[in-house]
């Protein structure tokens, strides 16, 4: 028997309880399953966290480029226009202040779950020493703050300032853009950087508009109603029974500090979570102070090489995702063939989530909560986490675990939650149910762009996404969606990302600006590059398709239309490559662009 064949009999019950636990999760509808955050049962969904309205008159103007976000991904395209010269720039920005998830996201236990040293963008040319190797939300809202204020983009933000609508003026080959306090810019380049996470997502559950108690998301924090602040101090929840519905990215960071302070929880998990140790410190000043220049470069491409599984000489993070990834990639690399190394990464793979699985029965006293806390899935299949007292917080008397087995609630009351037919009274229902994410832009930034002829970007993807570089859309003239995640590359450190498209699209702003045209990205370009996708896609989905439901995979349904198997698959490092060449190459920009003199 060989050692493939060894490997595969050890595992195949293992990997039958991985499948039976994915199969009782699916869902017919999918995506649908969710219903938009804007319903009326989910209190104050604008902005909580507006100190001030802003009063101010109309404004119209004609400008150079129009940037709908002010998140990183706007931040990075603003900062890169600027570097090239083009200071016309506006940026809007439904919030009091930049920042996007880090402005919307203040809930207690909020963090970045990769090193700050790797995650925050610019912070090389315009940062200050993280205080932390995990900072936290406040600290990374004040480094997007720090960016808009050092590069003067607050002097050119429009803030608290919804887009209500963009369209194409062909006669004067103008995108004019409206707001819903009445501006109207005129510019000839609009870049879409609304995010991959800015629209939250609630689940259908049957009777939640019936719900009489106090009820917010977990991206619009109520601190009002609870109390307390980033560090926790929920000391208004000492006399309250609540239900946090979801065990996601969000909930585990929450779930501690509601732990120590709520009067009775209740956590109502479909699916567990893969949580481990944040093993997080203090920043060593002296080590800080010791990093040459282009060190943020070469410390975010090393942990891109790990995550991509390539072998990398020396490992400069040492945290839960590059070693986890380096000891998959080290097994992986001792097979002769594919289908050896397929194998012994699996192999790796499941080692992982047995030690994790043995943590938790380790740590949670209670037997059957410990069970139905254990993760039965590959460890990639979602988001791994990494967060302090996680497991530990259910050894508290007033927590209890109400483990749904991937069914979710049956209804909501007019006073609490129902399961199995059991009534658990409640005095607040907080939904950290998440995001949309990789959905169309006209989703995430809440208005539909319309192109040549008035026809939206919705409408002209009714049959499929078609772009170049997933950036450029064929009849949208001169318009760029950056951090669009499908049909382009897609990393871990999403930051990292987002500035490669932010330079690229203001290097081609500043090449059409200074040569006096207009570009139409063709229908024959957006036509190769599908045919690039094909070729390079992912030729064995087996992975995403059996992992548990969840937005890696679209929820299980389509899969072929979910983030990782839409993106280009030849990796984060090849698809740089190609924006690099391709902007480099006249030839290859004449060729798959219509240029025409601006007006």
């Amino acid at each position: 028997m060989s050692d493939t064949e060894s490997v595969g009999r050890s595992y195949d019950a293992l990997r039958e309880k991985y499948l039976g636990e994915r199969n009782r999760r699916l869902r017919s509808e999918g995506n649908d399953q969710y219903v938009a955050v804007d319903h009326p049962f989910i209190g104050d969904v604008e902005d909580p966290y507006v100190s001030e309205p802003l009063e101010r008159a109309p404004i119209s103007e004609d400008l150079d480029v129009v940037v709908v976000g002010g998140g990183f991904s706007g931040l990075l395209a603003a900062t890169s226009l600027i570097r090239e010269g083009v200071t016309d720039v506006r940026i809007v920005e439904k919030g009091s202040d930049v920042g996007g998830t880090w402005y919307w996201n203040r809930y207690p236990g909020c963090r970045c779950d990769v090193e700050a040293y790797s995650y925050l963008p610019l912070i090389e040319d315009h940062g200050e020493m993280p205080s932390e190797r995990y900072a936290r939300a406040p600290e990374i809202l004040d480094h997007a703050r720090r960016i808009a204020r050092q590069t003067g983009i607050y002097d050119k933000a429009l803030l608290q300032t919804g887009v209500s609508g963009a369209a194409w003026d062909e006669a004067r080959g103008r995108w004019i853009v409206t707001t819903d306090r009445g501006d109207e810019l005129r510019a000839r380049f609009l870049c879409m950087a609304s995010g991959i996470l800015s629209r939250p997502k609630l689940p259908g559950i049957l009777g939640a508009g019936d719900f009489k108690g106090h009820t917010f998301h977990t991206s619009r924090w109520d601190y009002v109603y609870t109390k307390g602040d980033n560090t926790g101090g929920l000391t208004d929840l000492q006399d309250k029974r609540v239900a946090i519905i979801g065990t996601g990215a969000s909930a585990v960071q929450a779930i501690p500090h509601l732990g120590e302070w709520c009067q009775q929880l209740y956590v109502v998990q479909r699916t567990p979570a893969a949580v481990d140790d944040r093993e997080n410190a203090p920043t060593d000043p002296d080590w800080w102070n010791s990093q040459e220049p282009g060190w943020w470069e070469r410390r975010a491409l090393n942990f891109e090489g790990f995550v991509n599984l390539i072998p990398q000489e020396v490992d400069l993070i040492q945290d839960g995702w590059t070693r986890n990834w380096g000891k998959m990639t080290e097994a992986m690399y001792k097979g002769k063939t594919p289908e050896e190394m397929g194998a012994l990464r699996q192999q790796a793979d499941y080692e992982k989530m047995e030690a994790m699985r043995t943590r938790i029965a380790g740590i949670v006293i209670d037997p059957d909560t410990a069970e139905a806390l254990k993760p039965y899935f590959n460890w990639m299949c979602k988001r791994p986490l990494f967060v302090d007292n996680y497991f530990e917080t259910y050894n508290r008397p007033n927590v209890n675990l109400i483990d749904t087995k991937g069914r979710g609630l049956d209804r909501i009351t007019e006073t609490g939650i129902m399961f199995d037919g059991t009534e658990y009274p409640v005095d607040c229902i907080i939904y950290a149910s998440g995001f949309e994410v990789a959905s169309p832009p006209d989703r995430t930034a809440g208005f539909d762009m319309r192109g040549v002829g008035g026809m939206t970007l919705s409408d002209y993807w009714t049959d499929g996404r078609r772009s170049l570089h997933g950036m450029l859309v064929h009849n949208f003239p001169n318009m760029a969606i950056i951090s669009g995640l499908k049909q382009s590359g897609i990393t871990w450190n999403i930051t990292f990302m987002n500035r490669r498209q932010a330079e690229h699209y203001a290097a081609l702003v500043k090449r059409c600006l200074d040569r006096g045209v207009n570009f139409d990205v063709t229908d024959a370009a957006e036509q190769g590059w599908l045919e690039v996708l094909a070729d390079k896609a992912q030729k064995d989905d087996t992975f995403f398709r059996e992992c548990t439901p969840g937005y890696y995979n679209n929820e299980g349904k389509n899969e072929r239309d979910s983030i990782f198997l839409s993106n280009y698959g030849g990796g984060p490092f090849e698809y740089m490559d190609v924006l690099r060449c391709w902007i480099g190459n006249d030839a290859a920009v004449e060729r798959d662009l219509a240029l025409t003199p601006a007006v």
